[in-house]
């Protein structure tokens, strides 16, 4: 996002979120993912994830069981971050 300048779930190709990670070989029953830019520092966007009731469940909720976090400088908002749940096969 922060290389091409923009910001969505879905890639400029058109791939989403969970075709994206399929592509890269995670084997997964359940895949969620926030996306943030512009926050500073871990812990603001971290604060903005927890506010939204949608993207708190992901980071609260039982459903998942692994994490991978994402960060890059660069791009019109100068910090992206991404932050992908899974719960493999």
């Amino acid at each position: 996002m922060a290389n091409l300048n923009y910001f969505s779930h879905t890639s400029q190709d058109g791939r989403t979120f969970d075709q994206r990670i399929s592509a890269a070989g995670y084997s997964w029953s359940a895949i969620g993912e926030n996306i943030a830019a512009g926050q500073p520092t871990p812990e603001a966007v971290v604060a903005g994830w927890l506010s939204s009731p949608d993207h708190c469940t992901n980071i609260m909720g039982a459903r998942f069981t692994q994490m991978g976090l994402g960060y890059a400088a660069g791009g019109s908002y100068g910090v992206y971050w991404v932050q992908d749940f899974g719960r493999p096969r």
